[in-house]
């Protein structure tokens, strides 16, 4: 007889006949549980054996007097049996449907739901609904705007446990995530997937009124705002409007002076994140951005792609007012203060 099947039947019984009935079988459960328990010599001498295996009896079949005390008696074996399982690897609560395993019942119980689609704990306020209760507990500090989660080095706050784990990187310059191809850490496994794309060439984000596709979620959307022409994003300071939400959010640190951004070997800051990097690659001497038609390497992107120019012969920057073209758009603008002169 299990654990599991003492604790069922602990509740069909009434409360003065528990103490009678059950704790013999708990006795006898703790006794065969104790003496399965493997010993090392590195952990446990011989001579102390006996005394281990006497401590734990005295400890978990002290003669309760209520219920609790049986019930607190059963948790504590149950965590025992949990945390020998965690040493050992045994995951004795195997999936039907896949080849998936558990060590605990309740563990197995969540992971059926992938496959049934059961969301149980449904949200109050609307009408999302979870398959994990810990997801629902997240969810609803959209509505309450409760944000948990205080970031020790900053002022900032966040609603979920892994939003300030990402945001602490940007301090500790923590980069775990790192692209099996090329030399390349990110501080996000999601930034990890996005880049390895410019790899494999995979574009799953398609436009639905073009045949437009994109490696990355963000450029669909600021693609489709072509479509709309919508600027959501009002700022409170002054008349600007923004499609995108992260816009408006750097926009503002012009009004404020924010520059949340430090740069970990000098004294730098900087209002967005791309720019830090940027900057930091003064310092690292890196330079990612290869031509592909020479060995030239660059650290910015737009220096490669002037500098592929020499190779193409493109001139995009058209003067207005005669036939001459440029390369280079600051060669333009040069131009064009000879026809003001």
């Amino acid at each position: 007889m299990s654990v599991v099947k003492v604790k069922e039947e602990i509740k069909d019984i009434e409360e003065p006949i528990i103490i009678q009935s059950i704790e013999i079988k708990l006795k006898e459960e703790i006794e065969i549980y104790a003496e399965s328990i493997t010993f090392t010599e590195e952990h446990y001498p011989k001579h102390e054996k006996l005394d281990l295996i006497e401590h734990q009896k005295q400890n978990f079949l002290e003669k309760p007097s209520k219920c609790m005390q049986i019930n607190k008696a059963l948790s504590h074996t149950n965590d025992i049996i949990i945390h020998q399982r965690s040493q050992t690897g045994e995951k004795p609560y195997q999936c039907s449907k896949c080849d998936k395993s558990f060590t605990q019942n309740g563990t197995l119980k969540t992971h059926q739901r992938t496959h049934t689609g059961e969301k149980p704990y449904q949200c109050s306020q609307c009408d999302k609904a979870f398959s994990k209760r810990t997801g629902l507990i997240n969810h609803h500090r959209i509505h309450t705007k409760e944000q948990p989660y205080q970031c020790s080095q900053c002022n900032k706050s966040f609603s979920h446990k892994t939003s300030l784990v990402n945001h602490q990187r940007i301090h500790t310059g923590d980069k775990p995530y790192k692209c099996s191809q090329c030399d390349k850490t990110f501080s996000q496994n999601s930034n990890l997937q996005s880049h390895q794309r410019t790899h494999t060439g995979v574009k799953p984000y398609q436009c639905s009124q073009c045949n437009k596709s994109f490696s990355l979620k963000c450029a669909l959307i600021r693609h489709q705002i072509t479509h709309t022409g919508e600027k959501p994003y009002q700022c409170s300071q002054c008349d600007k409007a923004f499609s995108l939400k992260y816009a408006l959010i750097c926009h503002q640190r012009i009004h404020t002076k924010e520059k949340p951004f430090q740069c970990s070997q000098c004294d730098k800051a900087f209002a967005r994140q791309h720019v830090l990097i940027l900057h930091q690659r003064t310092h690292s001497g890196v330079k990612p951005y290869q031509c592909s038609q020479c060995y030239k390497a660059f650290s910015y992107q737009n220096i490669l792609i002037t500098h592929q120019r020499t190779h193409t012969g493109e001139k995009p920057y058209q003067c207005s007012q005669c036939v001459k073209a440029f390369s280079v758009k600051c060669s333009l603008i040069k131009h064009q203060k000879t026809h003001i002169e």
